[in-house]
């Protein structure tokens, strides 16, 4: 069982997927935090991926999804994986299911934590607060936010036309969302 989960910044990804590796011992994959292990370990996709990211630019798809394939090549052991935040973009989807594919399995669904913008910048705003994140002011969000509709816009309908796609409704309590997330995969999973 793979799942992709995405939403806004500030929908709740992070905590949502956390719960789902506790309850369904999912791998959760995180490539910010795959990328700085790999930078750490100075592995041969590590140190390409710090020579872009010394020079302020972005990791290019393919070196992201090569230490994708490493990671589930090297984890033979698990029910399946959780991807957090990735993929964004629409290029970097048909990219994951092509890599999966060759390892014989495929994203099981997409959940799509999809709330109000008003929600998520108040969300952001008081994470801001107290957390003193500098990337949370209002021109910042509202730029985020942009970035995430126009880049994932396309990477829905991806997923929707291949029956992925499942909307789950951000608002309510830590609780409730991850309830109707459970509801879903405890359906695909039955």
């Amino acid at each position: 069982m793979n799942i992709v989960i995405f939403g806004a910044p500030g929908s709740g990804k992070g905590t949502q997927s956390e719960r789902l590796v506790k309850k369904y011992g999912l791998k959760h994959v995180s490539t910010g935090d795959l990328l700085r292990e790999e930078m750490q370990a100075k592995t041969k996709l590590g140190l390409m991926a710090d020579s872009y990211i010394s020079k302020g630019q972005l990791v290019p798809d393919d070196v992201v999804i090569g230490m994708l394939e490493e990671l589930v090549a090297n984890n033979h052991d698990v029910p399946g994986f959780i991807f957090d935040g990735f993929p964004r973009t629409l290029p970097q989807g048909k990219a994951l299911d092509e890599m999966l594919a060759k390892h014989g399995e495929k994203v099981s669904m997409v959940l799509s934590l999809e709330l109000e913008d008003k929600e998520l910048v108040d969300r952001l705003l008081k994470r801001g607060k107290i957390s003193g994140r500098s990337d949370d002011t209002k021109e910042v969000i509202e730029s985020r936010l942009k970035v995430y509709y126009g880049q994932t816009a396309p990477l829905k309908e991806f997923y929707k036309d291949q029956g992925k796609l499942v909307r789950i409704t951000g608002q309510g309590s830590i609780d409730e969302i991850f309830e109707s997330m459970t509801s879903v995969v405890d359906r695909i999973i039955a």
